[in-house]
């Protein structure tokens, strides 16, 4: 004779298949780690361990413990591939990759200034413009020697200028 089967039809969860434990209704992780991804629990189990996650789930408001497990999770995902740092390590990589296009960002502004100044001074006339002016350059005063790439005469990288004479 065949044994009554359960009468709670639904398939368990992640945590529960993976703990080889009987689902029950008012399981805490069954909400967070469906069945259909096994890998999250398993990486959250080996890196803080199901006992943990289960007491922190069950100090957390319910509210929260969505975005707890999500933190866990990442976390977790993190330390498999980075044991040592974590999501601190993406971090420093991501802060380092922001602090090297900012500086990128800061030249190409620098640059942008550079050239709309040169065409500010290449389309306009001043009057009463410096008489050390030349016709490449009207109404503003650079040495014959002057590379404004370079932010001085000549490649010099002081900032002294030559004679106005």
């Amino acid at each position: 004779m065949k044994m009554a089967s359960s009468s709670y039809s639904n398939p368990p969860c992640a945590a529960c298949k993976f703990l080889r434990r009987k689902c029950l209704p008012d399981c805490v992780f069954a909400p967070y780690f469906p069945p259909e991804e096994p890998q999250k629990f398993a990486n959250v189990h080996k890196i803080f361990g199901a006992s943990n996650v289960s007491k922190l789930l069950n100090e957390v408001h319910p509210n929260q413990r969505e975005d707890a497990v999500n933190s866990l999770a990442y976390e977790a995902e993190a330390r498999m591939k980075d044991p040592v740092y974590g999501c601190v390590g993406a971090i420093s990589v991501l802060q380092r990759q922001v602090i090297r296009l900012q500086k990128e960002l800061d030249a190409t502004n620098a640059d942008l200034m550079r050239h709309a100044c040169n065409e500010m001074a290449n389309n306009s006339t001043l009057p009463g413009a410096n008489p050390g002016h030349n016709e490449n350059n009207p109404g503003f005063y650079y040495p014959s020697n002057y590379n404004p790439w370079s932010g001085g005469p000549s490649g010099d990288h002081d900032q002294g200028g030559g004679s106005s004479v």
